[in-house]
């Protein structure tokens, strides 16, 4: 079960709005809505609109209570670019962008979450046991060790081979 919640075109700059959901990411949503309550962001009103949104329309589609839901997806992309232009000096003229976001919240449900994990937990333990019985079969018996023992004669040409001088 997932419930999304788009918002597009905000008149913020996305790197302002990443912020506010890097705190929020992850969480309940009574948590994100106390946080969203007490941050003194330009965009934290916009966000807990978008909140409120995605809850109504989880508890509408899939009849979910809202203490079960949590943010599971929160990402912002950059939208489109206004672009003005500003008078400088002799002549001259600087771009400026007004840049736009893009808001994409998905809510998903703690007990499901609790479901998945159940099924993981098992599949685990299956591949656990599957290595375990894959590595009882390709154990070998050690090897020895051989050193080679080298003459003075060879011993010799190896400090020469190190030892050797460049031609300038």
């Amino acid at each position: 079960m997932q419930s999304s919640a788009t918002l597009r075109n905000l008149r913020i700059a996305p790197r302002k709005v990443r912020l506010i959901a890097d705190l929020i990411r992850g969480k309940s949503v009574r948590e994100a809505e106390t946080i969203l309550r007490f941050t003194a962001k330009k965009g934290t009103g916009v966000f807990s609109k978008l909140l409120k949104a995605a809850v109504a329309g989880a508890t509408l589609r899939f009849d979910v209570q809202e203490n079960q839901l949590y943010i599971e997806k929160l990402f912002v992309d950059e939208g489109s670019k206004l672009k003005r232009w500003r008078a400088r000096s002799r002549g001259q003229a600087f771009e400026i962008q007004k840049k736009t976001s893009h808001i994409t919240l998905v809510l998903g449900s703690r007990v499901e979450l609790k479901e998945k994990e159940k099924t993981t937990q098992a599949s685990q333990t299956v591949r656990d046991e599957q290595e375990k019985a894959k590595d009882e079969s390709k154990k070998q018996a050690p090897r020895a060790i051989v050193r080679r023992e080298f003459s003075k004669a060879e011993q010799a040409e190896q400090r020469k081979r190190i030892f050797r001088r460049k031609s300038i």
